[in-house]
């Protein structure tokens, strides 16, 4: 299986709120067209929907074509409300010649009048208020991100003033820093510069540094580049100043930071509403799962506690999302509680696998109490499947971009575990290929494909030979 980027190539990918503006957008327009005619001529004409359609499309259309749906952090609201309304209003003299053309003569001037007027003003007013929510939350301290940058150059110190004067992005500098000895650094700089590189990097394996961004110029490839491949054992967002060479990139997309663009580098692809999506899907399918397995497991809970000394439920730190330490719940299946800074994988005949914990593990029952990790927060029903911290420890050390597996909360099920790969790692190789489809599921993730790993967990993951 080839997991690499297709080409190498850059997709430009729209801000996470895309999504959850244009579902807005659309639910706005469809209400207050409702509205209107139920309020001013009590009746819904026969083809309105058929009007409703044409306008919802072109609506879209004129919006593409207008961008409106793109980031627009660093710009100001009015640039925002403006381009909203040259929007709407082409919108509407578009719709109206499809009306006429079409012959749609049943809808009342009236309530079109309305419909344009009232909706024009609900577009603007909730960008307005959401945009000055997004701005006051940030300036408070919520949702805020800390952030350092990688080279004391000019485009770093323009990035670094960007960060600091616009609060609103709910970006913390935390500093700059650079290799180069003091004396061959710009004055301005030299009090700015908090370390070296190195320095920068153990900040992020500290889990101290979300964003990092790196403006070394472009003649330093290499010198980017090994900071990259040591980047990837982190679970910092990193960015690149452009313009840039090609690499291999994970959901690259742009981010504004004022008027400086940012390549992000090493990113998750759950942002604003696909990030929600995530978690929609993974409430009602655990919900739904939990409800119909109460029964099972509490008979399970009782053959554990009757059949063997210990907990039913066994607790284990793993690592979740961006690198942060979780408990994951398992039925107990051995006569010991390994967690500490070494732990030994099962394997065939273990003895330290009681009798049922051998059957409830081959049939994946022990991991049923990890759809409550799911209702927490913790981890997901889809994702790659969390190691013990010892591992991660171990493995981090021997696979290059091994941690970047985290960029995404922990599943109960995975891309690895439907292609085969459950179990045992007894070899180094084996471990390379969990991780390879590990990245390939986060440059991948869509709905569909979460929704077919479900499916071939369903008929194909549930017994496992390679599982001891």
């Amino acid at each position: 299986m080839n997991t690499s980027s297709k080409g190498g190539f850059i997709v430009r990918n729209q801000s996470g709120f895309s999504t959850a503006y244009r579902l807005v957008d659309l639910v706005i327009i469809t209400c207050i067209f409702y509205v209107c005619h139920l309020y001013l001529v009590s009746f819904i004409p026969d083809n309105s929907i058929v009007a409703l359609l044409i306008f919802a499309v072109i609506f879209q259309l004129v919006a593409e074509a207008m961008d409106l749906y793109r980031s627009w952090r660093g710009y100001s609201t009015t640039e925002i409300l403006k381009n909203t309304g040259y929007c709407w209003s082409i919108t509407c003299i578009l719709s109206l010649t499809a009306y006429f053309i079409l012959g749609i003569n049943t809808l009342n001037n009236a309530v079109l009048i309305s419909w344009f007027v009232t909706s024009a003003g609900a577009l603007l007013s909730w960008r307005f208020v959401m945009r000055n929510f997004l701005f006051k939350i940030r300036k408070s301290g919520m949702n805020t991100r800390q952030a350092i940058v990688i080279g004391a150059t000019k485009t770093g110190y323009s990035l670094a003033h960007q960060i600091v004067d616009n609060e609103q992005l709910g970006i913390n500098f935390q500093g700059m820093f650079d290799d180069r000895a003091e004396d061959r650094l710009p004055h301005k700089f030299k009090n700015q510069v908090l370390g070296g590189i190195e320095d920068a990097i153990e900040m992020a394996r500290a889990n101290k540094v979300d964003y990092i961004y790196i403006a070394l110029p472009m003649s330093a490839e290499n010198r980017i580049r090994d900071i990259l491949e040591k980047c990837a054992d982190t679970t910092a967002n990193v960015y690149i100043i452009p313009n840039f060479f090609i690499y291999n990139l994970m959901n690259a997309r742009w981010q504004s930071i004022g008027s400086v663009q940012a390549l992000s580098v090493y990113d998750t692809p759950f942002q604003g509403a696909s990030d929600l999506l995530k978690r929609a899907e993974d409430i009602v399918l655990s919900s739904i799962i939990l409800l119909m397995l109460t029964l099972p497991m509490l008979c399970i809970a009782a053959a554990v506690k009757l059949t063997s000394p210990g907990p039913v439920i066994f607790k284990q730190k793993r690592y979740g999302l961006d690198g942060k330490q979780i408990l994951v719940y398992k039925f107990r299946s051995m006569k010991v509680q390994d967690n500490g800074p070494v732990v030994k994988q099962a394997t065939k005949n273990d003895p330290r696998i009681t009798k049922l914990g051998a059957f409830l593990r081959r049939t994946s029952l022990d991991e049923l109490p990890q759809f409550i990790n799911v209702l927490q927060g913790r981890m997901s029903i889809v994702g790659p499947r969390p190691h013990a911290v010892a591992h991660n420890e171990e493995y981090r050390k021997l696979i290059k971009g091994y941690m970047l597996r985290h960029k995404v909360r922990p599943g109960i099920t995975g891309w690895a575990q439907v292609n085969g790969l459950r179990g045992e790692t007894e070899t180094i190789n084996k471990m390379v290929k969990r991780v390879e489809y590990d990245l390939d599921y986060i440059h991948r993730w869509s709905v569909w494909l979460d929704l077919k790993i479900i499916f071939m967990t369903v008929f194909n993951g549930f017994i496992n030979k390679n599982a001891y």
